[in-house]
């Protein structure tokens, strides 16, 4: 009972971060956006007008608010369906992968919808790195943070932070399974190994049962 409290303490919690995160950014957005259709509307300033528009058009529309990435088989109907839930309830418009339907294109389908995403919360749980579709994610979701600004928040779901960002324990028994037997998928495994380091390395929330 008391690691439910706790677990509810801390989703509420962090929901809380997240909503002051997007209190900022949006506003933020919308003031750049006024600010650039009164450029546009001036004729003594079609040039940076033209440059203003040249760089909204290259930032992908936002359409969630929070991009879930997590390892279904470990949290999805558990601590991730309850962040989910909450998040939902609150009003943030919360990605998760049950709302693609499966085919071919669900990997360059999901790739854009981490793109159009505000915010990234990683769920790092017990077998996260026995997925290669997770540790794609987490590629990506780096990407972005590098490239475009997006917020990134990592929780270590019974899993010690130190074992994802050095891939030992459990997370290094994952990367026994992947073979590097030519250049390309040495260059994955390293991409991989390197998206688990930093994300790592970021700020973020230890939830653990201490019993």
């Amino acid at each position: 009972m008391a690691f439910i409290n706790s677990l509810i303490a801390f989703i509420s919690s962090l929901i809380a971060s997240i909503i002051a995160f997007l209190s900022f950014l949006i506003p933020f957005s919308s003031s750049s956006s006024s600010s650039s259709s009164s450029s546009s509307s001036s004729s003594s300033s079609s040039s940076s007008s033209s440059s203003s528009t040249t760089t909204t058009n290259s930032i992908p529309q936002k359409n969630y608010d929070v991009f879930l990435s997590f390892r279904g088989e470990d949290t999805r109907y558990n601590f991730t369906d309850h962040l989910y839930q909450a998040l939902l309830k609150r009003g943030i418009r919360t990605f998760r992968d049950d709302k693609l339907k499966r085919g071919e294109e669900i990997g360059s389908e999901l790739f854009k919808v981490i793109e159009r995403s505000r915010f990234s919360v990683i769920v790092f749980s017990e077998n996260y790195a026995d997925s290669r579709w997770c540790l794609n994610e987490l590629v990506k979701i780096m990407e972005c943070r590098k490239e475009m600004g997006q917020i990134v928040l990592s929780i270590f779901y019974h899993v010690d932070p130190s074992h994802v960002r050095k891939q030992t324990g459990g997370f290094g028994e994952a990367f026994k399974n992947y073979k590097e037997d030519t250049k390309e998928k040495k260059e994955m495994v390293q991409r991989w190994r390197s998206a688990l380091t930093e994300a790592a390395n970021l700020s973020g929330e230890h939830v653990k049962d201490d019993g």
